[in-house]
């Protein structure tokens, strides 16, 4: 099995030393270079072509970040796993849009940095458990709001119509039930379907559906 090729960037020589040490004790690493700059790293995934780049989020001058989106843009086969000493939400969703395939606190124990490396170099990605909870929470929450901004253009009368004609009402049993005149819910209806964007009150339903308006009302 061929080892795996690893670049070690961070501005402090001695958090390179020790993790030079620890990985060189593992038969499937090998450490081919270390950097202390963004630009150094650049030049060392430029020279060496490395499988892995283990590399600090803070550096002096360009960030650890912006490193990354350069590496994973040019050299899609190199891996950048990231790491950190705090469990900053800006700085991990930064780090994901930029490409990381991985994103680990620098308390991680020695075994797990060694998996959380094995992993990477098999085309997985992983997040340290520590930051974990926030992606998710950050996913639900953006879910949440596209999910919110489907129905941004209707007026809250329009909306609990919408919700329903998706439960296969007809205009006179919506009437009935909002006190409304039936051309009155014509009116809505024909307003609601300009607004969605769709042709027919089957479309309306689905999308309806679709986006959990219920959660809306």
């Amino acid at each position: 099995m061929a080892k795996q090729r690893i670049v070690l960037v961070d501005d402090h020589e001695v958090v390179r030393l020790g993790l030079k040490a620890l990985l060189e004790h593992h038969p499937n690493f090998e450490v081919v270079g270390e950097a202390g700059t963004a630009k150094e790293a650049l030049d060392q995934v430029a020279q060496l072509r490395p499988d892995v780049v283990l590399m600090d989020i803070r550096l002096p001058g360009t960030s650890g970040i912006e490193a990354c989106e350069e590496i994973t843009q040019n050299y899609p086969e190199t891996r950048v796993i990231m790491l950190t000493s705090y469990a900053e939400d800006e700085m991990l969703f930064s780090a994901i849009r930029a490409g990381a395939s991985g994103y680990v606190l620098k308390q991680i124990g020695a075994e797990d940095l060694i998996r959380a490396i094995e992993a990477v170099g098999r085309g997985e990605a992983l997040l340290d458990p520590a930051v974990t909870q926030r992606v998710f929470q950050e996913v639900r929450r953006a879910v949440k709001e596209e999910e919110a901004s489907a129905f941004a253009n209707l007026s809250q009368q329009e909306k609990h119509v919408l919700l329903l004609v998706s439960e296969g009402k007809t205009n006179r049993e919506i009437a009935k039930s909002l006190f409304l005149g039936e051309g009155t819910v014509r009116n809505y209806v024909s307003s609601i379907l300009s607004k969605l964007g769709v042709s027919n009150r089957a479309e309306a339903a689905a999308y309806a559906v679709e986006h959990n308006l219920r959660e809306y009302l």
